[in-house]
């Protein structure tokens, strides 16, 4: 790992609510695993109960079973081991929901069974989230709450699409209904995303008995101080505003230092996403997804990190330190903490225009070509956003080398005493 381990407090609450005779919820809290889970069983009369608790079972045993490769990725968080973490939590869900179906198949009695599922693995200063259905993980940092999970529900999927504003959806008779379930089917699609920790943060993961009595501006208030009752809090908050539905909340707070640098990266990371124009629009989430790509690497002093003339596909965001841009050998400019260079190199396969050196030593975040078009095919909200930033930036810089250029003609018409024509 980076630095020193982190260490968490984890809280886990549940009730069955006001309104139902049965809590179809099941969770896990499993700090020796590093392993936190929450479902919502869905079925009625099709044992929704049985269920949730049968998905947390498989998917804790087949983590467990193969739990090297999050020691690995703790150890060593390279793009291999990030992807390999990353498809382990993916199919512990997978594994999960093919033994509900089969279950179901071998018993009339199951059929139409089913369960959501937030599954959060810790592997050092990172976790990975599995997300299907309706249940969600929520990051609370530095006093702002942040959600981690999509709902795949059918007003969701309209909210994003346009064709449904947030106060319909509030109100449809379609709100619970989910786009994707556990168990449901032989197989489901599983989103995941990883995500950076850092000491003082805390990850609320709960069913949505819990989360539809709560709006999500009210999470930070609510989760202020961390107090040792909160996960019971939370549940009993739901409960006092109608209770309609099972409620679950689990709660982990994390300690301790992560990185030997002074200031911790993850934080840095994010805030210099939200500096570059081409990603000032996306969200927490999928701000995420980018930074979940990116590579961080070390510059020393005269080091030249791009090359005048040579191909190149890397964005380069600078984490710490300054670099000059040279052209034809002869610095022209500097670049700070927080700018960013290569930017060009996302979207064509040009050769760099100029040379970037280190002037001291530098730490960048880089992201590459391929890595981004894998994202924008799996997302296309995030695509769109990103053309959109694009096109935005190329036709500034369209309307600024034309006025520059208007200034220019305006220039040598006036020291050649020539009146420009006007029509």
């Amino acid at each position: 790992m980076r630095g020193m381990p982190l260490s968490v407090s984890p809280q886990a609450a549940t009730h069955v609510g006001r309104k139902r005779k049965r809590n179809e919820d099941s969770h896990l809290a499993d700090p020796d695993l590093g392993l936190y889970i929450v479902a919502d069983g869905m079925g009625g009369q099709a044992a929704g109960d049985v269920a949730s608790r049968r998905a947390v079972d498989v998917a804790r045993a087949y983590v467990a079973d193969r739990l090297d490769v999050l020691t690995r990725f703790a150890e060593h968080p390279s793009q291999e081991n990030r992807v390999a973490a990353q498809e382990l939590v993916a199919a512990a869900i997978q594994a999960a929901c093919a033994d509900l179906w089969a279950m179901a198949e071998n018993d009339p009695k199951l059929r139409g069974m089913g369960t959501t599922m937030v599954l959060f693995a810790v592997a050092g200063d990172r976790g990975v989230v599995g997300h299907v259905g309706d249940s969600r993980a929520y990051l609370l940092r530095q006093g702002v709450a942040n959600r981690l999970t999509e709902d795949h529900t059918i007003v969701a999927a309209s909210i994003k699409n346009g064709t449904m504003t947030k106060e319909q959806a509030k109100v449809s008779a379609l709100r619970s209904v989910l786009t994707r379930a556990v168990g449901t089917q032989e197989s489901v699609q599983v989103d995941t995303l990883l995500v950076e920790i850092m000491p003082g943060d805390l990850f609320l993961i709960c069913s949505d008995g819990l989360y539809g009595y709560i709006e999500d501006e009210e999470v930070p208030a609510l989760c202020a101080g961390v107090p040792e009752n909160l996960a019971e809090a939370l549940v009993d908050l739901a409960n006092e505003r109608g209770g309609r539905d099972n409620i679950t909340a689990l709660v982990l707070s994390f300690h301790g230092a992560t990185a030997e640098e002074p200031e911790p990266e993850a934080l840095t990371k994010h805030e210099a996403l939200r500096g570059i124009p081409l990603f000032m629009h996306l969200t927490y989430r999928e701000q995420a997804e980018i930074l979940a790509i990116s590579d961080v690497r070390s510059h020393p002093i005269g080091a030249a990190i791009v090359t005048e003339g040579e191909p190149g596909e890397d964005l380069y965001v600078i984490l710490r330190g300054r670099v000059a841009v040279e052209k034809d050998n002869v610095a022209i400019t500097s670049i700070m903490t927080g700018g960013y260079f290569g930017e060009m190199g996302l979207v064509d396969d040009s050769r760099r225009s100029a040379t970037v050196r280190a002037l001291e030593p530098v730490r960048t975040m880089v992201i590459t070509r391929t890595d981004m078009m894998n994202v924008m095919r799996r997302e296309p909200v995030l695509a769109v956003k990103l053309l959109w930033s694009f096109v935005q930036g190329l036709s500034q810089r369209l309307r600024t080398v034309n006025t520059e250029l208007s200034e220019a003609r305006a220039e040598l018409f006036e020291a050649q005493g020539v009146t420009p024509y006007t029509s």
